[in-house]
């Protein structure tokens, strides 16, 4: 479903877009199935080096000594039920915050696991559902975040700001009204103190703080479609404008201040099936027979990935994780093969793949933390793995105790400032929050 958007004038924030019949004499083009889809499988071409050659060296090291630490269980949280589905999570010095459709958000003490603080919204915040449907992947230096809210993941209805030191909620903003009553999917997103909320309604930035109103998309024309993706400090979108000379655009927008950073015309639509990066922007794009993962420049120019017939992803699995990221110039991301989970990491500057390692899950880094750990090995025996971001070398930095179930299968893996292990499993038949340490 694409959100339409009416007439160049000035919107309000946030920016409320309605449904629009466009002129029969410009059929659309069907939508892609799947915009939601968290993997797709690329089969890609080796991006040929300078010189012309088409090899590119991976350096893989599959076996590492074992380490002399050995983490034990601390503390288990159990799932809030069978169905509850992790939305997102936030790690702090001292917190792991978490929230999903049945827990709600929920802050827990990482000494023992205690609770510290469930955020309750305001009364009007809860009229068409309070479960969170999305979550910014960061928090602001403050330690604000935002959440939204509605009766399912699919369907949200209010964002809020989220104040993690206390659970405060500091602000809420509707996602629907009386010419919007249908709520959809959202994501959200920070780039400094500015919110950005992407969704099928609405679209622009707003103060993390205070809710207020700091920017709102524009169309470019009076008859448009146009299909929106989000990361950390950067909008995308996809238009197609039946009353302008270029009929279809992809453009990018300052996620802070809504400005347009570039602008290209199409010759059809272009879907992201994932965006890996905001800053430099790297996505996988499809367009009409061609799938490629590719490195956006300042001007908008790109150049492909060395991807290969791999299929890689922001996270292990599932929308909540965001364990892919740029390290330096690499991007280092989960991956799968035909023989089977693996982590993946790229030069962004020559495109060329640089190293593979065979790992169960890619952890999510920490606000300022430049390393690199994986879970790797088999269920009996796991171990916490540290690799070089430019070789891949691998150094196991503890062994985990053997799972008694599918540990580290889909979900979130973060490692603590102290060395500890903390699981987060996507579903609650997986069983909710593990501490090793």
């Amino acid at each position: 479903m694409s959100t339409a958007v009416l007439g160049p004038e000035p919107f309000p924030f946030p920016v409320a877009v309605a449904p629009q019949s466009l002129p029969s004499a410009q059929p659309q083009p069907a939508r892609r199935a799947g915009r939601r889809a968290w993997r797709i499988l690329l089969t890609l071409a080796v991006l040929a080096v300078a010189g012309g050659a088409a090899a590119v060296a991976l350096h893989r090291e599959e076996t590492v000594p074992a380490a002399s630490k050995h983490l034990a269980p601390v503390w288990q949280i159990p799932p809030s039920a069978a169905d509850d589905e992790l939305i997102g999570s936030w790690l702090t010095d001292k917190l792991l915050i978490r929230a999903s459709t049945r827990g709600g958000v929920t802050a827990y003490d990482l000494a023992d696991g205690s609770v510290v603080w469930s955020a309750a919204l305001p009364p009007n915040a809860t009229k068409s559902g309070s479960r969170p449907c999305a979550m910014s992947p960061t928090l602001t230096a403050e330690g604000h975040g935002t959440v939204a809210f509605g009766k399912d993941s699919n369907s949200c209805t209010a964002l809020a700001g989220i104040d993690t030191s206390t659970g405060t909620i500091l602000w809420t903003m509707p996602l629907v009204d009386s010419a919007h009553p249908t709520a959809m999917s959202a994501r959200t997103y920070l780039q400094g103190d500015v919110a950005t909320i992407v969704s099928e309604n609405f679209l622009g930035g707003l103060d993390v703080r205070t809710g207020h109103r700091v920017w709102g998309f524009r169309p470019r024309g009076y008859y448009c479609n146009a299909y929106d993706w989000g990361a950390d400090g950067i909008i995308v979108v996809d238009d197609y404008c039946a009353d302008s000379k270029h009929l279809f655009t992809l453009t990018a927008y300052d996620g802070r201040t809504g400005k347009v950073l570039w602008s290209q015309a199409q010759d059809a639509h272009t879907d992201l099936a994932h965006v890996f990066s905001g800053s430099p922007l790297i996505a996988s794009v499809h367009k009409a027979g061609q799938d490629s993962v590719r490195v956006f420049a300042p001007s908008g120019r790109s150049r492909k990935l060395a991807v290969g017939n791999t299929e890689i992803a922001p996270g292990n699995g599932v929308a909540a994780d965001h364990s892919a990221r740029l390290v330096g110039s690499v991007l280092v991301t989960p991956a799968q093969t035909a023989g089977g989970g693996e982590i993946d990491a790229f030069d962004t500057t020559t495109g060329a793949k640089l190293w593979s390692y065979h790992a169960t899950a890619l952890a999510t880094a920490t606000a300022g933390d430049d390393r690199v750990y994986a879970v790797a090995g088999p269920a009996a025996a796991p171990q916490l793995v540290k690799l070089d971001p430019r070789t891949g070398r691998a150094t196991v930095a503890a062994t985990l105790p053997a799972a008694d179930h599918q540990h580290f299968a889909a979900g979130t893996v973060y490692v603590t400032p102290d060395g500890g292990v903390l699981e987060l499993d996507a579903l609650g038949t997986s069983g909710g929050v593990h501490f090793f340490r």
